[in-house]
């Protein structure tokens, strides 16, 4: 994965094209990539007074090369990767830990690999008069963290989704819906089936510059007891701009948690590019 970043790195440097981007939202919209098209982005996240039920820390947490990339491989689908490349936890406090043989990186500190997501996005319906565009994006979260370092849950969880999406004007609205079956850390053989939302618009207030907002999170209807501790509700508020310039999308949002142990506030900013790599019609 540190190899790729690097790749990714020298890509983005080198390429040739640009277009309006994703970043720094995280709700999805019904756009998928042009075929043959490589979209990459690579963004920095700050987020304050993180809570981790499972491994009972609490702290600011600095992530560090948050990639996506998505592919486009159809007039209608694209492939995508996302994930972050190391993130860095300060402590601030410890609680009551239920990971076996927690083991931090340093004495007030730890820092581990981020989970990768593997999805598609398939595009069902376009824009059409009254009628939104519809999409359906699904995938699974890959257990690349290590539970011991205290940041991430290390288990494997699969989601799908419906993205819903409307042009008023120059204002867009977009929102998803869906359900994510997230395993439970603590416990064998069980799981928490929580609802995913998302809520987002777009606005150009000036030529090459967007308004982006959105609510995004992850709904749990159960109570999190100790056999379910790590599958709690989360979920942010992003406000913030995207502005292209110099051939690339440049983007930056402030950020506020939704739920009890999300960040209290926080901030990201990124940059985004388009990549042609082949031609997707000479190839069919």
């Amino acid at each position: 994965m540190h190899r790729a970043f690097l790749i990714f790195l020298a890509l983005i440097f080198f390429a040739a094209s640009a277009s309006a981007q994703d970043r720094p939202l995280r709700t999805v919209d019904t756009e998928t990539v042009a075929p043959g098209t490589l979209r990459a982005e690579v963004g920095f996240d700050f987020l304050q007074d993180t809570d981790f039920p499972l491994s009972g820390l609490s702290g600011d947490l600095t992530s560090v090369g948050v990639i996506n990339f998505r592919m486009g491989v159809g007039k209608i689908a694209e492939v995508q990767l996302e994930g972050v490349v190391q993130n860095f936890l300060d402590v601030r406090s410890q609680g009551a830990s239920f990971v076996p043989a927690l083991k931090l990186t340093g004495p007030n500190s730890t820092h581990d690999s981020g989970d990768y997501v593997l999805s598609t996005k398939v595009r069902i319906l376009p824009e059409r008069g009254k009628r939104p565009s519809l999409a359906i994006k699904f995938g699974f979260i890959l257990p690349n963290s290590n539970q011991a370092r205290g940041i991430g849950t290390n288990t494997t969880n699969v989601f799908a989704l419906l993205a819903l999406e409307k042009h008023i004007y120059k204002l867009k609205l977009f929102g998803n819906a869906g359900l994510e079956i997230l395993q439970a850390p603590t416990a064998l053989f069980s799981q928490n089936d929580v609802l995913m939302y998302g809520g987002a618009f777009s606005y150009p207030v000036h030529k090459g510059v967007n308004v982006v907002g959105e609510a995004n999170g992850l709904y749990s209807a159960r109570k999190i007891d100790v056999g379910l501790i790590g599958t709690n509700s989360t979920g942010q508020a992003r406000l913030g701009l995207q502005i292209l310039a110099g051939g690339f999308t440049w983007d930056f949002a402030g950020i506020a948690g939704l739920q009890a142990h999300d960040p209290k506030t926080g901030f990201t900013f990124g940059v985004s590019r388009e990549i042609h790599l082949f031609d997707y019609e000479r190839i069919h």
